[in-house]
This record gives structure tokens, C-alpha cells and sequence, in this order.
């Protein structure tokens, strides 16, 4: 069974064109209010990335205060450290068994490699990264590039060779290609 819709598969070492795991095609329900799903578990990912380092920021401030202003030379840790926190969140939450941040978790969504794969920690932290450079770099317009595509995928999804999809549905996809 072949899930591809035409040429919208990637070449193996065969010669042969592996098809995408999930094709909007046949599944329509895998997308099916995604992009407003992805909006919606972003807001949330930067509320629970955001705690913490507002946390860190109070704890900074009182601690200057009781050390008589000393305590302060620690802010310059806090943008760096929330930088690293973010990253590390990415990459734990879509590298780890539900391939999903919280959020994205809440929304029933998971991301996936083009070929079927669940995430790990390296693709989630790049993933992260990418995203906030093709928004800093290329306007947040850049974001309208899922409205166009059948997997509602934006510009650093095709990049990486990811697609995010609903998680309550549960359609048979191909095997994953194996990693050794």
C-alpha cells in the first residue's frame, strides 16, 4: 500500500523514491486544524517556558537585595540561561516518547520526520531554533507559508524534513526507514 501522491517523495539508495509516511490525500484528517492547533500549543509552550524564567529573574532581584546590590551581576546569566532553557525544553519534550512539547501535548499534536519517525532531542532543539530565526529573520508573515501546503507545514518543517500532525488520528503509516 502506497501512501504517496506522486513526486513528493524523497530518493533512497535503491534508485527508488520513498513516498512521505502521511499524505493529505488519502488522510485529510492528519491536518485537519492543525495550523490553529500549532498556534494555540505555542501560546501555551511559552507560558510554561516563561515561568521559570520569570522565576529566575525574582530570585535575581531578591538576591540582590539581600546581598546590597552584588546579587545583581547575575542578570547577565539570565537571558543566556533562558536561551538554553528554551532549547533544552524543545528538545527534551519532542525528543522524548510523545514527540510532542506540552502544548503541543494539550492540542493533541506530534511532530514527526517525513518518513514517519518520531522525534529526538537534536531535531527539537534545532527545530526551536530554526523557528525563531526564520520568524526573527523573515517576518512572522513567515508563518503563512502553512495555509499553502497540504500538510500545514511551515518553512523550517520542510527545511528539517518534519510535518506535525493530529495525534488523536490514527491512520497506518508506512514503515519508518531504519537508522542502521
Amino acid at each position: 500500500m502506497s501512501y504517496d501522491s506522486g513526486n513528493s517523495g524523497a530518493w533512497r539508495n535503491d534508485g527508488g523514491a520513498q513516498p512521505h509516511a502521511y499524505d493529505p490525500d488519502p488522510h485529510p484528517e492528519l491536518f485537519r486544524g492543525v495550523a490553529t492547533r500549532r498556534a494555540f500549543a505555542f501560546l501555551i509552550d511559552m507560558v510554561v517556558i516563561s515561568v521559570p524564567v520569570i522565576l529566575g529573574y525574582i530570585f535575581i532581584a531578591l538576591f540582590g537585595v539581600v546581598t546590597l546590590g552584588i546579587g545583581w551581576a547575575l542578570f547577565w546569566l539570565a537571558w543566556p540561561a533562558s536561551v538554553i532553557w528554551a532549547i533544552v525544553y524543545y528538545g527534551a519534550c519532542i525528543g522524548g516518547p510523545s514527540s510532542a512539547t506540552v502544548g503541543m501535548r494539550l492540542m493533541d499534536l506530534e511532530l514527526r520526520t517525513w518518513y514517519g519517525a518520531p522525534g529526538y532531542f537534536v531535531l527539537g532543539a534545532t527545530h526551536a531554533v530554526l523557528f525563531w530565526v526564520t520568524v526573527s529573520f523573515l517576518t512572522p508573515f513567515v508563518v503563512l507559508v502553512g495555509l499553502f501546503n497540504g500538510r500545514r507545514r511551515l518553512l523550517h518543517d520542510f527545511v528539517l524534513g518534519t510535518v506535525v500532525i493530529n495525534n488523536s488520528v490514527r491512520v497506518p503509516a508506512q514503515q519508518a526507514a531504519r537508522t542502521y
